[in-house]
């Protein structure tokens, strides 16, 4: 990484070469891919330095016709051929099993994928759920934003939309978007200038507080809390992490398709990946993993996102989220019209932080390796947590998930941050 370059998003693709000198190691990776310490549900994954906060003149572009640009110059992505030999799996289960003990949850599973080929340990501190733990669909809170970023790709692949259209213009045709209205780009790549949660979120959601604040915060509500704001800063000139931002784009994406949201992600990306094992909520059928308080004993209630189902609603199985990032490895093997957008969401459009060192595209924060770019979101609900990760260079998907809420300095987080990281 170039560290005195800075390039706005949504700006030309940045240089794929970057500096191993300003890789995150993993022991800072609690606070690489850290949570909003108060917010709850769908976790924060800022990427900060440990000890920092974001650099008040850290700016993004406001252009948006460079979003479109930047994602239809993305080329194929690099295919890592798989080896002749057979691997040998003694040491990689063994630093899997590793990671499922240091994780200290009741349930957890770490899912590998090698160049096509998966291992999968599973273990944890409770007895073993009636459906194997690498069966069941675990809450994946804010790293749903991958999901969301993707399908916005797909959208502007399509030629359905641009990323440029202001979000009220959706929302409520009938108002004026003004001269710096919030648009759809701002909104995936959290430069919009909301805040992280929308006003009156803390207090309609104080009395469920400790089990399901977010349900008590539905579409409605969303929506019309986003149209009172008035941004203190100019969209596009400010860079804050944004659950409230990312739930906005999805009722926008829904209103401008006159799709609703569930039915949309599944048509665009569920069902194109064959993602049968991944939904929006849980139900009866026993398959949904219970999350736990941070005794690690407590049961917490399913998560309920309410309205901000786009910033982290989705609960899929390990094998489920293995699929979706081996198809961010290798587009080819998937729909011809989804590819593009897979390898659009691998192109880096913003870079920020003291020295730019942090990287972003617009589903990913991207972190640089002594091989090549690591991918990677974070997430959690009030009872569980989940890492999604990928690295070309190794060929290499993690899907970590585990049934504890997040506490600080989880192990957990730097468990599945370092084994990409060193794979």
């Amino acid at each position: 990484m170039t560290p005195r370059r800075h390039t706005p998003w949504p700006g030309e693709p940045l240089d794929d070469d970057e500096t191993p000198a300003l890789r995150v190691t993993p022991a800072d990776a609690s606070s690489a891919v850290g949570h909003a310490p108060k917010e709850e549900g769908p976790a924060a994954s800022r990427a900060t330095p440990a000890g920092r906060s974001l650099a008040p003149h850290d700016t993004a572009s406001d252009d948006p016709r460079r979003l479109r640009a930047t994602l239809h110059a993305a080329g194929p992505a690099p295919r890592d051929p798989s080896p002749e030999v057979p691997p040998d799996d003694g040491p990689l289960l063994e630093r899997l099993s590793d990671a499922v003990t240091t994780s200290d949850a009741p349930d957890v599973v770490f899912a590998l994928s090698r160049h096509g080929r998966r291992s999968v340990v599973s273990g944890g501190s409770a007895l073993p759920p009636p459906v194997t733990r690498e069966n069941l669909r675990y809450e994946i809170g804010s790293a749903t934003k991958t999901f969301t970023g993707l399908l916005l790709a797909r959208l502007i692949r399509s030629g359905r939309l641009s990323g440029g259209e202001p979000a009220t213009a959706f929302l409520d045709g009938g108002r004026p978007t003004g001269a710096d209205p919030v648009t759809l780009a701002h909104l995936i790549t959290h430069t919009s200038g909301l805040p992280a949660l929308p006003a009156g979120f803390f207090l309609r959601g104080l009395p469920a507080w400790t089990t399901n604040p977010y349900g008590r915060f539905p579409e409605a509500r969303v929506i019309d809390a986003f149209l009172r704001h008035r941004p203190r800063h100019r969209p596009g000139t400010r860079w804050r992490y944004s659950n409230y931002g990312v739930a906005v784009l999805g009722h926008a994406l829904a209103a401008a398709t006159g799709t609703p949201w569930e039915a949309l992600l599944t048509d665009q990306i569920l069902s194109p990946l064959g993602l049968d094992g991944t939904t929006l909520r849980a139900d009866d059928s026993g398959f949904d993993a219970l999350g736990h308080g941070r005794d690690g004993v407590s049961r917490v209630p399913a998560f309920d996102a309410g309205g901000f189902q786009a910033a982290g609603a989705v609960r899929a199985t390990p094998h489920d989220l293995l699929t979706f990032l081996e198809a961010h490895l290798d587009p080819s093997g998937v729909s011809p019209h989804l590819a593009p957008a897979l390898r659009a969401v691998r192109r880096p459009v913003l870079r920020r932080g003291i020295g730019h060192r942090h990287v972003h595209t617009i589903a990913w924060f991207r972190h640089p390796t002594d091989g090549g770019p690591m991918y990677f979101h974070s997430g959690a609900t009030l009872g569980q947590q989940a890492f999604l990760g990928f690295r070309a260079d190794t060929g290499t998907a993690l899907a970590a998930v585990c049934t504890r809420r997040f506490r600080a300095h989880d192990p957990f987080l730097a468990a599945a941050y370092a084994l990409l990281a060193q794979e």
